[in-house]
């Protein structure tokens, strides 16, 4: 897809593929043919310009066709580069401006509570929006309404337009924010798939009414060093023999890994 445009959030997409591996591959219940089956968990993209990575998972889960991958970014594509609900299957909220999914999130979750829905509502969202004085109204809003059903994925890689997200507006200790506003907490390494594969099903299983967030330290541009290993990486042009390159360092850990 980032060939198509010769550009693109393709370092977010990598640093976070090990979760949506997961959250597709392992934990969320859904329908491939009916994205708006009633009884699904329910995955908001909060931080839009993710959409990349999500499309692909998308794809890979049956609910989008591999063929409109090539459409990426293009005028009429479903994919378009920041999500938007109104284009494509399964997307369920457009999260171009950041800092609303989690609000969002909760509004979700008490409805489906409302209506005894046993569904899950998963937010995904970037940690350059925990600059958004919304996000930790909604954080309140969720620990007061004790919404069991939520859980929030805040993808860690200090990283956003402006430079180290920690240096935009600290945030750190992170993990005993969420705990004094009354959230069930992990931290995590989210390249690691077996940890990230175990933070979900302690989410999902956590016995106490109280929301639920994973905090994911993540590598931006995971598994492609020279992508790792750029300074500035936010949003990134690949020249064309990038593109191969990056493609035989993937394939080749994949090999390795299922030799």
């Amino acid at each position: 897809m980032g060939e198509v445009q010769g550009q693109g959030y393709i370092a977010q997409a990598l640093g976070i593929a090990d979760m949506l591996a997961v959250a597709y591959g392992h934990a969320l219940a859904y329908r491939p043919d009916d994205p708006e089956w009633e009884g699904r968990d329910r995955f908001l993209l909060s931080h839009g310009h993710y959409a990349i990575a999500f499309y692909a998972a998308l794809i890979l889960a049956g609910i989008l066709p591999e063929k409109e991958l090539e459409t990426y970014g293009s005028d009429d594509s479903r994919l378009p580069m920041s999500g938007m609900a109104s284009y494509t299957p399964g997307m369920e909220i457009s999260g171009g401006s950041l800092g609303h999914g989690l609000a969002i999130g909760v509004g979700m979750a008490l409805a489906l509570r409302q209506k005894s829905n046993p569904a899950f509502v998963y937010v995904s969202m970037s940690d350059g929006e925990l600059d958004e004085g919304a996000v930790w109204e909604a954080a309140l809003s969720a620990a007061h309404h004790g919404l069991g059903n939520l859980i929030n994925l805040v993808d860690v890689n200090n990283q956003q337009a402006d430079g180290p997200s920690s240096g935009v507006l600290g945030f750190e200790p992170l993990g005993d924010k969420w705990r004094a506003f009354g959230w069930h907490v992990q931290e995590v390494d989210g390249n690691d798939l077996a940890a990230v594969y175990e933070a979900f099903n302690a989410a999902r299983q956590h016995a106490d009414d109280q929301p639920r967030v994973i905090l994911l330290r993540t590598r931006m541009g995971r598994g492609v060093p020279f992508l790792e290993a750029r300074e500035k990486n936010h949003f990134i042009r690949v020249d064309e023999h990038e593109w191969q390159q990056a493609i035989e360092v993937l394939d080749a850990q994949y090999q390795g890994d299922h030799a």
